[in-house]
């Protein structure tokens, strides 16, 4: 397979073979540009929305807003009513979706109780229904994003994914995990591969995707039409565009000092506020601590900043490591 080649969803084509994966709580408009600045041609989504909350709301969730240059661009849904997900697809696309991805994967009791994520792979007749609603409500593909099974003892991704496909899915991202497993335990790439061998849509691999050495080996593994980065790219905004680089050029790019990555901390941090107000300090405290790793002092770092009050107060400690760094290079 060559990687380099553009990738087709239907009647969308892509210049990347490099997914940013939906985060709930992560994927903002600011992440997404942060990521979008080293991956430029990679698909990035929106944190997932649920469907059925659309109805109720008089104004757009900010969750689906989108920069008007920023493309490629999914919005992703979830929720178990076929009708619902249908409507609030046609909004997606109204507000600029390029592609709606249809959440089946998400392993959280909230939303699997109530019928969403990844409870559908024990109820495909629903999933069928849903991916056709959703493909009649739209001119635009239609994506899914599930997992291997719900335990070990049930792992049905086989013809799950089929169905998925015949349903009208233009693509399918699998994460090599059970519901069961969470985000615990090893991916198991090997059910990728099995499922690369059966279906003639893209196939995205995703699941422990932490390196551009990671990536080329899942590649080779499954065979897949690509890699979704989910976890790896939490205070790393770098990671796709790493990958991407590599599958285009066969150079591995040098990784960011960890000033440079206190300096994307910082920016972000910023921008959050801009974007956010108060309520973007609190979500920036989690995103700050995941920025300070792998360097003398994080650790007293990642305690300063999941206290900061306000964005100047951030962005002094964040200096101030950075002076401190400095005078160690």
């Amino acid at each position: 397979m060559n990687l380099t080649t553009p990738l087709k969803i239907g009647s969308l084509q892509l210049h990347s073979r490099v997914f940013q994966s939906p985060l709930s709580g992560v994927t903002d408009l600011v992440f997404r540009r942060l990521v979008r600045r080293y991956a430029p041609d990679s698909m990035m989504y929106t944190e997932m929305v649920q469907a059925s909350s659309l109805r109720h709301l008089k104004e757009i969730p900010r969750i689906m807003e989108i920069d008007a240059n920023e493309r490629p661009i999914s919005i992703q849904l979830f929720d178990c009513r076929p009708d619902f997900l249908g409507e609030a697809a046609q909004i997606a696309v109204e507000q600029g979706a390029q592609t709606i991805d249809i959440n089946m994967g998400c392993p959280v009791n909230k939303i699997t109780k109530n019928g969403g994520g990844s409870s559908l792979l024990r109820d495909p007749d629903t999933a069928v229904a849903i991916v056709k609603a959703v493909v009649n409500a739209v001119n635009i593909p239609v994506t899914v994003k599930t997992r291997i099974g719900w335990s070990d003892d049930e792992i049905n991704i086989l013809d799950f994914a089929q169905r998925m496909q015949d349903a009208g899915a233009q693509m399918l991202t699998v994460h090599a995990r059970t519901r069961a497993q969470g985000y615990n335990g090893t991916a198991n790439w090997d059910w990728i591969r099995r499922v690369k061998e059966i279906l003639s849509i893209p196939i995205i691999a995703n699941g422990d995707i932490f390196s551009v050495e990671s990536a080329v080996a899942c590649l080779k593994q499954t065979g897949a039409d690509g890699v979704m980065c989910s976890r790896g790219t939490l205070g790393y905004p770098f990671l796709v565009g790493e990958i991407d680089h590599f599958l285009k050029t066969g150079e591995l790019l040098p990784s960011p000092s960890s000033i440079a990555r206190l300096e994307c901390a910082r920016e972000h941090l910023q921008n959050l506020y801009l974007y956010k107000g108060e309520r973007g300090i609190l979500q920036a405290r989690k995103h700050m601590t995941w920025y300070a790793k792998g360097f003398s002092g994080a650790s007293e770092l990642r305690t300063q900043l999941q206290e900061i009050k306000n964005v100047a107060e951030g962005v002094d400690i964040i200096d101030r490591q950075i002076e401190l760094l400095a005078q160690t290079v």
